[in-house]
């Protein structure tokens, strides 16, 4: 949420871009930021398999999310006439809020899915074994 409100008021700032169009530029530049934060950090102990998969669902759900969230944006703007820089950050903001519920069921439901309990267990059970074959791969001491 923050990279995507900074993001916004910097490019209406620094440029003439219409309001939407700028918040569409926020939220693809927040969408990069999510993925990243979301598969290494949220989300890395789920599966790894089918990143591709993983992807394509997340860029899928990520720009549903992107409509919902501008379509707030713009409905404030040019429907009601609300364009004032503080109520363009309010309906920015409201938007992010109901389009973030709707980000955070899809990417846990679809896209980050949890291990099977069995998988699981076998996962943490092989990594030290993981590890150490990787320390030997790179040349390291292996205890």
């Amino acid at each position: 949420m923050l990279v995507n409100l900074l993001v916004f008021n910097l490019v209406r700032h620094v440029t003439d871009l219409q309001v939407v169009r700028a918040s569409v530029i926020a939220t693809v530049v927040a969408i990069v930021f999510n993925y990243v934060g979301f598969r290494y950090f949220a989300y890395r102990d789920r599966d790894k398999s089918g990143r591709t998969r993983e992807l394509v669902l997340f860029l899928l759900f990520s720009a549903v999310g992107l409509v919902i969230e501008n379509g707030v944006l713009y409905v404030a703007t040019y429907g009601f006439d609300w364009n004032s820089p503080l109520q363009n950050n309010i309906f920015k903001f409201v938007g992010i809020g109901v389009a973030t519920l709707f980000r955070f069921w899809s990417y846990r439901t679809w896209v980050f899915r949890a291990l099977p309990p069995g998988e699981a267990v076998a996962d943490a059970e092989a990594a030290p074994e993981r590890e150490r074959d990787e320390r030997s791969r790179a040349g390291q001491r292996v205890p």
